[in-house]
């Protein structure tokens, strides 16, 4: 990661579901990221919710 990157973080099922829940939304309606991006971290798979951390607030985008 390069260190102007935004910092990314993986969310687990529970935290997925709280989000959704205080949205509102569905997966489907959150922004995509492909799964090829270079930010992504480890271990990512479609469909896994990703956290953008920036200093503007946080960012949320579901893996396609």
């Amino acid at each position: 990661m390069h260190i102007l990157q935004s910092k990314h973080i993986k969310l687990n099922e529970k935290e997925s579901e709280e989000l959704l829940k205080r949205l509102n939304l569905s997966k489907a309606q959150l922004p995509k990221i492909l799964s090829t991006d270079a930010g992504l971290p480890e271990g990512c798979v479609v469909g896994d919710i990703i956290k953008i951390e920036r200093k503007t607030g946080d960012y949320f985008r579901v893996v396609v």
